[in-house]
């Protein structure tokens, strides 16, 4: 992931995260995607009513699609407004495709979207990551660093 690219995510207003990803998996490689979307569910998003939680990614037929992500009906959309939870395909060249379905075959990895975000020429992008599950041991370590991090803020805070 480059300079630009980090500097985007950090300056969009918009910013869905699906916190319990880094919790539930630890990241190998991470892809910045583009969606798939009707005019309703754009709008939604830049509404910030989108939720990324039991939400994953599966390569089939050479394309990767985006499931269980849940974006609520527009407000004030009318006949035209879309079905919540359907799936949504995601834009990568066929290299990255490839490459990401070479790497779920193996046991252990999945591919989850960790963001979704707008970009500069307003367009939902959605970072995705190719994801090892954690281990039980694995969380509670987890914990407490994010523990031990919130204890070293509270201390530095009074200096």
């Amino acid at each position: 992931m480059n300079k630009d690219a980090l500097a985007l995510r950090k300056k969009s207003p918009i910013q869905i995260k699906n916190k319990k990803a880094s919790f539930e998996y630890s990241f190998i490689d991470t892809y910045t995607a583009g969606i798939v979307l009707t005019g309703t569910e754009i709008k939604s998003i830049r509404l910030g009513k989108a939720s990324l939680v039991d939400s994953f990614c599966i390569v089939s037929n050479g394309e990767i699609w985006l499931k269980g992500m849940n974006i609520s009906p527009y407000f004030y959309g009318s006949y035209s407004n879309h079905v919540s939870k359907r799936d949504r395909k995601l834009l990568l060249s066929k290299k990255e495709i490839r490459h990401l379905a070479e790497d779920t075959k193996t046991p252990g990895l999945t591919i989850v979207p960790t963001l979704v975000f707008i970009d500069n020429n307003g367009r939902a992008k959605v970072d995705i990551a190719l994801a090892r599950g954690k281990k039980e041991y694995d969380k509670r370590q987890s914990l407490k660093e994010k523990e031990d991090r919130r204890e070293m803020d509270r201390a530095m805070k009074h200096f």
